[in-house]
């Protein structure tokens, strides 16, 4: 990795529109006419600096963004970026439930949002969270008791809403701040400053906002971007949601500190993706395990003439024989695999372009550049030797720097020495190379989206004819891992499995839902009462019949 950068997210975009001025930044192929070299997304970006500034907003303020891979997204992120306003990620498939927590844990003082995406309507959620802005005045200031903190929200589609300023409209008001106030703000940030926050769950149920600084996110981007030999030569597909560490830092982060070139796709659809894949003649892609299995076994794909090099599966555990594939088939010779966690920004391992294809499909790769990395017995803390399961620990530049409003919390995942306790089980080879073996939290991960069991188990409780409830992954061939609810009934009730669903559908975000709900009679438990879930998990296989997608190899 070349020496650090020591700049904010607002310099390191001022310093490649200086350097590569004509460079395209970013290019839609599909949805918006929207294309700007990095010296006009960087002027762009210093407007909307200076019309969020018109609002009010100021260095420490939130600013959260609710919104598919729109432009507008991008124009977020730096403008808020370069008056030191933290970008806040909102999930697009967050439903009424999630979104009053966020934004009211996050102190969120502006939201910017599309109109919704799938079966969330945006609009119709702030209406229900702040009834009065119906009545109000587009661009008047919001004050409500529900939501305290929030002062204005922002939409960027077509259509104008009540009480909400127009992107357009809010855009325009730059002409009111001078270009040496922006100044003056620019001059008063640190490149240690907090600059993103985003939103991941625990064994709590209750979602944390993972502190990120500049410092963090540009560095791992810049590790990152290192290890697929990236440089302004290339361009970069980019499918995976700008709200996951995925898109944020191991796309954004990792074409802005390259002066590569950005194609953004608004949402992920295979046909999609594979269309400007080859129109843009892509160099790298990324995305999780499952968008790579519907590229490959789209009945188009033969058809499609592409020129990608590189690009990184992760986000879930990488099926071997899909690394295998997408080498062999799409091209990616160079394909790398990462593993990491918002908490370490997110990157802790990865591999690089010209490793042996053993160890590509294989392992996670070594540890980045700059980044410490052990495992230790989860019992006694103790590094353990080559081959020998444990914790996954990380400790460097890309740690976070704690969980907003939790400092008990944060101390639970960072120890005293500094390192990150991940919760995930792994082990390394005499070579250094880690193999990701398990969780010791309950964390699921589908298709690259981490769900959280106990935030699913605190809402079903509230079902009025549920006594017990334990969620589990269960094995999955095409998402590696679904959702799968245990429900006890209380005495004398019936539950029937899409009572359970169409309850947790109508008030959380869709990939939350469980694909399998098994009513039983009791929960197995240890003598003192502990609910073992990994005879849940048995069960949930031998029940199912999962037995061949719980013996896929994954790396």
């Amino acid at each position: 990795m070349a020496n650090f950068i020591e700049r904010t997210l607002g310099e390191q975009i001022e310093y490649i529109a200086e350097n590569y001025p004509d460079q395209m930044a970013v290019k839609y192929a599909a949805k918006f006419d929207y294309q700007r070299t990095y010296k006009e997304f960087n002027e762009e970006c210093d407007r909307i600096a200076r019309a969020f500034m018109a609002l009010g907003v100021k260095k420490g303020d939130k600013v959260a963004i609710w919104a598919t891979n729109y432009p507008h997204w991008l124009m977020t992120l730096f403008g808020a970026a370069k008056i030191g306003a933290i970008l806040v990620t909102v999930n697009t498939n967050y439903k009424v439930y999630e979104a009053e927590y966020l934004l009211k844990q996050s102190d969120t003082k502006v939201l910017v949002m599309c109109d919704g995406f799938k079966d969330s309507n945006y609009v119709e959620i702030m209406y229900q969270l702040i009834p009065e802005l119906k009545d109000m005045k587009a661009g008047a200031e919001i004050n409500s008791q529900r939501i305290p903190f929030l002062k204005h929200v922002i939409t960027i589609d077509e259509n104008a809403h009540n009480g909400m300023w127009h992107w357009d409209t809010f855009a325009a008001l730059y002409e009111s701040v001078s270009e040496e106030a922006l100044k003056e703000a620019k001059a008063s940030l640190d490149i240690h400053d907090v600059i993103n926050m985003q939103y991941t769950s625990g064994t709590t149920g209750f979602p944390k906002g993972v502190m990120l600084t500049h410092y963090n996110i540009i560095n791992n981007g810049l590790g990152i971007g290192d290890c697929m030999k990236f440089s302004e030569k290339d361009k970069l597909c980019i499918p995976v949601p700008f709200f996951h560490c995925f898109g944020l830092v191991l796309a954004i982060m990792a074409s802005i500190t390259h002066a590569t070139t950005m194609v953004p796709v608004n949402y992920y659809q295979p046909l999609t993706v594979l269309e400007v894949l080859e129109k843009e003649q892509c160099t790298a892609v990324h995305g999780v395990p499952t968008m790579f299995i519907a590229m490959l076994e789209h009945p188009e794909f033969k058809r499609f003439k592409l020129n990608l090099r590189t690009g990184i599966m992760a986000g879930s555990p990488c099926p071997i024989e899909m690394m295998k594939r997408a080498i062999d088939e799409m091209g990616m010779r160079e394909i790398t695999i990462t593993y990491g966690q918002t908490e370490a920004s997110p990157a802790c391992t990865m591999t690089t372009t010209d490793e042996t294809l053993e160890h590509r499909v294989n392992s996670v790769g070594k540890s980045m550049p700059c980044v410490e990395t052990k495992i230790v017995d989860p019992e006694t803390g103790e590094e353990v030797g080559p081959g020998i399961n444990g914790e996954f620990c990380a400790r460097g530049y890309n740690i976070m720097k704690g969980y907003y409003k939790m400092p008990e919390a944060t101390a639970q995942a960072i120890d005293k020495d500094g390192w990150l306790h991940t919760g995930d089980l792994a082990c390394v080879d005499e070579d250094g190379y880690y193999k990701i073996t398990g969780r010791i939290k309950d964390m699921i991960i589908r298709g690259g989206e981490n769900i959280y069991p106990k935030e699913i188990e605190d809402f079903i409780y509230t079902y009025e004819k549920v006594k017990d409830v334990q969620v589990v992954g269960a094995p999955s061939v095409q998402y590696g891992e679904e959702i799968c609810a245990f429900v006890v009934a209380k005495d004398g009730m019936e539950i029937t499995p899409d009572e359970i669903k169409d309850y947790v559908k109508a008030n959380m975000a869709r990939h939350k839902v469980p694909k399998y709900v098994l009513i039983i009679d009791e929960l197995p438990m240890t003598a003192s009462g502990k609910i073992q879930k990994y005879k849940l998990r048995e069960m949930a296989v031998d029940m199912l019949d999962l037995h061949d997608a719980a013996s896929v190899e994954t790396a």
